[in-house]
């Protein structure tokens, strides 16, 4: 079954963050290199990105048949979208298993989300 394992932050996440030392920072980042490689292994690693600030963002949206895009995020929210693993397990526990291993999921959130599947869209 996919799961989508979405990645939350918020201002205290970031400003935590940017207090890391360069040596602390690579240590951070070698944790998820690390979750990367071993999810690449075992073939459950579907997709994986960090996301822009959402001050990069553009809200689409259409009106009397135009596409108008707008900047900025979509809504204000104290937490933002800041990266996403898909992948690929057995059950619900291994989503949540994997999902624990994410070092947001320490200091700012983790949604894991069953991914909705038709079977005409099915590839």
């Amino acid at each position: 079954m996919k799961y989508l394992l979405l990645i939350y932050h918020n201002p205290e996440a970031r400003q935590l963050w940017e207090s890391f030392s360069e040596e602390e920072k690579a240590e951070g980042l070698a944790i998820y290199a690390a979750l990367n490689n071993d999810l690449a292994a075992s073939g459950e690693l579907l997709a994986a990105e960090a996301l822009e600030d959402p001050s990069a963002a553009s809200r689409v949206s259409v009106a009397d048949g135009r596409t108008v895009a707008g900047d900025g995020p979509y809504v204000e929210t104290k937490e933002h979208l800041a990266g996403f693993y898909l992948v690929e397990v057995a059950s619900r526990e291994r989503a949540i298993e994997i999902a624990g291993r994410i070092p947001e999921a320490a200091i700012g959130g983790i949604e894991v989300r069953p991914v909705l599947t038709y079977n005409s869209l099915e590839m």
